[in-house]
């Protein structure tokens, strides 16, 4: 009898411990983006009875610190460094090899109306918060934390590292690092739907799991404090030349004009010839390329189109990169008159080794 009443009493706990923790009422993306970044919700909120358990607290208070440090020694010098030396923007961002990076996209180029981020990590996707098991949620706010800490504290990912965090739990990839990287620079997001390319760049809802696309992406529409609309585009997409030949990727950020361009910690592939395709289309498609060292190398911009002005300190790439030393551009730094920079930036973060090259398309050389 004792077996018995014991055996119901574990079977009816084991049933408590996957029970989801809140009803399965339906959260908004602005409500799920300020859940992940541990912001404060409104009380109506489905989300708002998690925010209770300590885990969250936990996750907050980690956040608030990390996210504060990050806007007082970086973010806001690099918003004055935009609001100062990128006056003239355009409608359209940029951001190959970014991954999930909205946060320097959002803060280099504020005023864009679309930005096209780029990146091999997965979209991903977040369920219904409400439906998770109690025990995956620390898990899962925990893993986001590991997951940011690179960018938060290094200016930059760690793809190896990315590759086993934005793949495992039932939030994955890279569509929850984007949503706290929105909602923790001020944002409010509106709408998320899913997309994928076609061949001649037409973005188009998935058609099932099926679906042979050789760039699937995300699509988030947000806004800041002027309340104005912005849509920011994820793509998860093979940029060497091999992989651009059928994915419409490159034809899909056609579609959408002329571009401001930023490359940031990229492994300097562009210095690649099997970056030629995308290298060439940088070069061609932007009127403005904010980039470090990793970027296009300097002996490929026309100077007859293109007027460069250099920040910071060009020094040694590091060990890791033994071949993406460019002495054309030590010569620029020597020759050029660099400005200081008042924030580090890309794989030599400190500020005696951080370089950006500003690159602005001359007037009247700007592609038709």
């Amino acid at each position: 009898m004792r077996k018995a009443i014991f055996s119901a009493l574990l079977a009816g706990l084991l049933a408590l411990s996957i029970l989801p923790a809140v009803s399965a009422e339906s959260a908004t993306p602005n409500d799920t983006a300020r859940f992940l970044a541990g912001l404060p919700l409104e009380t109506g909120s489905p989300l708002a009875a998690l925010t209770k358990e300590s885990s969250w607290e936990r996750h907050a208070n980690y956040f608030n610190s990390i996210f504060g440090q990050e806007e007082k020694a970086h973010l806001s010098k690099i918003r004055e460094f935009s609001r100062v030396r990128l006056s003239t923007t355009h409608d359209t961002m940029l951001y190959m090899f970014a991954g999930p990076d909205a946060l320097h996209a959002v803060a280099f180029f504020p005023k864009a109306s679309n930005y096209v981020l780029s990146g091999l990590e997965p979209v991903g996707d977040i369920p219904e918060l409400t439906t998770l098991p109690r025990g995956a949620m620390p898990w899962t706010l925990q893993n986001l934390e590991r997951s940011l800490n690179p960018l938060l504290m290094l200016n930059f990912f760690i793809t190896k590292h990315m590759k086993s965090q934005l793949n495992s739990g039932p939030v994955y990839g890279t569509l929850p690092l984007i949503y706290v990287l929105l909602a923790r620079s001020g944002k409010n997001i509106h709408e998320m739907s899913f997309v994928n390319l076609a061949d001649d760049g037409s973005a188009r809802p998935p058609t099932g799991p099926g679906d042979k696309s050789a760039a699937k992406g995300v699509k988030i529409v947000f806004s800041g404090d002027g309340g104005r609309r912005q849509t920011l585009y994820y793509f998860n997409t093979n940029l060497a030349n091999e992989g651009l030949k059928n994915s419409g990727f490159l034809a899909f950020c056609e579609k959408l004009g002329i571009a401001d361009s930023l490359v940031k910690s990229a492994s300097y592939l562009l210095q690649s010839g099997n970056f030629s395709i995308v290298r060439d289309f940088l070069l061609d498609h932007s009127a403005t390329i904010l980039q470090d060292d990793t970027g296009v190398p300097v002996n490929y911009f026309d100077r007859k189109k293109w007027q460069l002005q250099p920040f910071g300190h060009y020094v040694t790439p590091l060990s890791i990169f033994p071949r993406a030393y460019q002495p054309q551009m030590a010569d620029l730094y020597r020759k050029g008159n660099p400005i200081p920079l008042e924030f580090g930036i890309g794989y030599r973060r400190h500020l005696n080794e951080s370089n950006l090259l500003l690159a602005e398309k001359i007037t009247g050389a700007a592609s038709e």
